[in-house]
C-alpha cells in the first residue's frame, strides 16, 4: 500500500532491500497485551504495517492485513503472523475506493469474528521538487489513499467497535515541519493529525480511543520505491541519531496505544523520529 512506483514494482521488494529491514527485535517478549483481540492493519504487507502486524500477533491478536497488489510481501507477512500462532487474513484491494474499505472491514468481522483495533497505515508519496508538477491526478491519488481511506475505514469499523476498542492512525513528522519535496503527502499527514484529534473527542462518550504515531525517517520499501539513489544513501542522516529508524522500533508504540496500558490516552500522537523535537 505504497506509492504508484511501489504498487507497480516487481513482487517481493522486501527481500531485495539491502540492508533488510528489521521488523521485530529478537529480544521482544510478548506478554498477552492484546490477547483475544482482532486487528485490521491497512498497508500491512510491508514496512511499518508488517512490523505492527507481527508485534500485535506476538501480543496475542489475530490480524487482518489490507494490501494493494504486493502478493509476495503480503504472504510473507502472513507467514510471520501465523508463526506467532495467530490467524492472519489477507485482504487485497484499493483503499482509494470506499466500497473496498467497507468490504474489508466486513470480511474481517465475518472471518475473524470481531474487530477491536483499526490501524490506518496505508500511504503513498510521490516526491516533486517543483510544486507545480503536482498534477490533479497525483493530488487526488494521494489524498484518497492517505486520508480519505482513513475516514472510510474508521466509519466502517465503528459499526462493529465498542467500549475499550481503538483506532490508531499513522501520521508523520512531515505534518509538523517543512517537507518541500512532499507537499501533497505532508498535507495529508497534517490532515491525519487533525482527524485523529477530532475523531478522538467525538468518540469519548463511546469509550473508543483514537491516537496516532508520527514516524520520522524509517527504512521501508516506501523509501526505496520513491527516492533516488543519492537520497537513499543519506536517508535518515538528518536526525539527531544520524540514522533512519527500523520498523521494529515503531511496532511497540502501536502495541502500547492498542493495549489497556493506554486506557487514559486519546487524541494524542507518539513521535518516533530519532530525536527531532516537535510540539504537538
Amino acid at each position: 500500500m505504497k506509492t504508484p512506483a511501489k504498487q507497480n514494482k516487481q513482487p517481493g521488494i522486501e527481500a531485495m532491500m539491502d540492508p533488510a529491514p528489521q521488523y521485530i527485535k529478537p529480544a521482544y517478549q510478548g506478554s498477552g497485551k492484546l490477547g483475544g483481540k482482532v486487528a485490521l492493519v491497512t498497508g500491512g504487507d510491508s514496512g511499518i504495517g508488517r512490523a505492527v502486524s507481527i508485534h500485535f500477533a506476538r501480543e496475542g491478536a489475530d490480524v487482518a492485513i489490507v494490501y494493494y497488489d504486493e502478493d509476495v510481501d503480503a504472504r510473507a507477512t502472513q507467514k510471520l503472523v501465523e508463526a506467532e500462532g495467530r490467524r492472519c487474513l489477507l485482504l487485497k484491494g484499493d483503499v482509494k475506493k470506499s466500497a473496498f474499505c467497507k468490504k474489508a472491514v466486513k470480511q474481517t468481522v465475518d472471518k475473524l469474528g470481531k474487530l477491536n483495533i483499526l490501524v490506518n497505515n496505508a500511504g503513498m508519496q510521490v516526491p516533486q521538487k517543483d510544486a507545480q508538477a503536482i498534477d490533479e491526478q497525483q493530488l487526488d491519488d494521494t489524498f484518497r489513499t492517505n486520508i480519505f481511506a482513513y475516514f472510510h475505514f474508521a466509519n466502517a469499523a465503528l459499526n462493529y467497535m465498542s467500549a475499550g476498542d481503538c483506532i490508531i492512525n499513522t501520521t508523520s513528522v512531515t505534518a509538523y515541519r517543512s517537507s518541500p519535496n512532499l507537499i501533497d503527502y505532508s498535507s495529508t499527514k497534517g490532515a491525519i493529525t487533525s482527524f485523529t484529534r477530532s475523531l478522538a473527542t467525538n468518540l469519548t462518550e463511546k469509550q473508543i480511543r483514537v491516537n496516532a504515531v508520527a514516524p520520522g525517517p524509517v527504512w521501508t520499501p516506501l523509501i526505496v520505491a520513491t527516492f533516488d539513489e543519492e537520497k537513499i544513501k543519506s536517508f535518515g542522516s538528518e536526525t539527531a541519531m544520524k540514522r533512519a529508524g527500523q520498523p521494529s522500533e515503531l511496532g511497540p508504540a502501536y502495541v502500547f496505544l492498542a493495549s489497556d496500558d493506554a486506557s487514559f490516552i486519546t487524541g494524542q500522537v507518539i513521535h518516533v523520529n530519532g530525536g527531532e523535537v516537535v510540539n504537538g
